[in-house]
């Protein structure tokens, strides 16, 4: 029931009121669940009918997605994400020109687009790869880390990157006699020799390639060779439309038999960096846990997460499990400081890697360091109320 104001105030604030009521609750009824949910008031009604509108919303998010997703592309060129499990949709804008490349190879569409603020942009079936604006984040993460742990890095296998950054930045270190680089698909290799500036790695001597399965590749590698090994794979498993979880051809890099041949590979002392996607991602987060559970059982003396900031990659953020066969071994900060200095005055310098991220990487947010490595059952925790989500 409305009360009649029995005072002027009062009456100027009944009417302000209720002339908010109003526009709120035909805001709620044009956008629904775009809207946060919103108690006007202390009026029941109101309530009820914006519990209502959230609880349609929630039924219809595949819906809006794919609308949001259309209304972008409608309106902009773009290349983009759709992240069903979080509902998180992220895109970048490309010019009228894009792609400037476009083909289907053996195991993947594969596209070049190009961004005013990007730059060039590799895509594979769709998924955003790298852009020549912020691929240094992960690529040079990627490759220094490891290299960086080890005393003196002579052997390095890398499997996967068939765009060749990964490699490139591990020839810095001059310690580097031989690099073993691993690619599923020639075709991705030949189109970044072409439009990518680092596609010229392959041509250093120290390099040789093989194009072939990596799994099999590791299988037959011998025993203690590497000094280094980086797998810079594809995702193992991918979401259709309907958000159903399918497993891609690249999951055989993700089982503890592979990673048990990678570990047998390296040097009693080796390094493995093994890439293992965003921990705001709940399943991703599962599985940077389970995988980093299995190489401490195979043998590894540590395996600690380590994170990125990308903002071309869902999230912004990105992660890595950093393994040693040996914990503790390696140069300590000031020899990183000093082989770094010495890439640098060679002008191999980095634009995103530096020493600090030998130990400020992997300071990690407290719940996700929770997870990983300790309890996290606790009430009322972050993760929890992401789980419940």
């Amino acid at each position: 029931c409305l009360l009649r104001p029995s005072q002027p105030l009062q009456r100027d604030h009944f009417f302000l009121t209720m002339t908010m009521r109003f526009c709120a609750v035909l805001l709620i009824s044009l956008f629904g669940g775009f809207l946060p949910s919103v108690a006007l008031a202390d009026d029941t009604t109101t309530t009820t009918t914006t519990t209502t509108t959230t609880t349609a919303a929630t039924t219809t998010t595949t819906t809006r997605a794919n609308q949001l997703i259309q209304n972008t592309r409608s309106s902009n060129k773009v290349v983009g994400e759709f992240l069903d499990e979080i509902g998180f949709y992220q895109s970048i804008t490309v010019t009228e020109d894009s792609p400037i490349y476009q083909a289907r190879s053996k195991y993947q569409d594969i596209e070049v687009h190009t961004s005013h603020h990007y730059g060039k942009i590799l895509v594979l079936d769709g998924v955003t790869q790298l852009t020549e604006r912020d691929a240094d984040a992960y690529n040079e993460m990627m490759a220094h880390m490891p290299m960086m742990e080890h005393m003196e890095p002579k052997r390095v296998l890398v499997i996967g990157g068939g765009d060749g950054y990964v490699v490139s930045e591990v020839l810095k270190h001059p310690s580097v006699e031989h690099v073993d680089h691993v690619e599923l698909d020639e075709d991705v290799i030949k189109v970044c020799q072409t439009h990518f500036s680092w596609g010229k790695a392959w041509d250093d001597p120290r390099v040789t390639l093989h194009v072939t399965d990596g799994a099999a590749f590791a299988r037959n590698a011998p025993k203690g060779y590497y000094d280094v090994i980086i797998q810079d794979s594809s995702d193992p498993f991918g979401w259709d439309e309907d958000g159903n979880e399918f497993e891609l051809p690249s999951a055989v890099l993700y089982t503890k038999e592979h990673l048990e041949n990678l570990y047998q590979a390296l040097s009693s002392d080796g390094v493995l960096n093994f890439q293992t996607d965003t921990y705001n991602l709940p399943h991703d987060l599962e599985d940077a846990k389970e995988w980093r559970e299995k190489l401490l059982e195979i043998g590894f003396e540590s395996s600690r997460y380590g994170s990125l900031s990308i903002s071309s990659y869902p999230t912004g953020q990105f992660g890595f499990l950093l393994c040693k066969k040996i914990n503790g071994s390696g140069p300590n900060l000031a020899e990183v400081e000093r082989r770094f200095d010495d890439m640098v005055e060679r002008g191999l310098s980095t634009t995103y890697y530096q020493p600090k991220f030998q130990e400020g990487a992997f300071l990690l947010p407290l719940w996700v360091d929770k997870y990983l490595y300790g309890t996290h059952e606790q009430k009322g925790s972050k993760l929890n109320m992401k789980n419940e989500l």
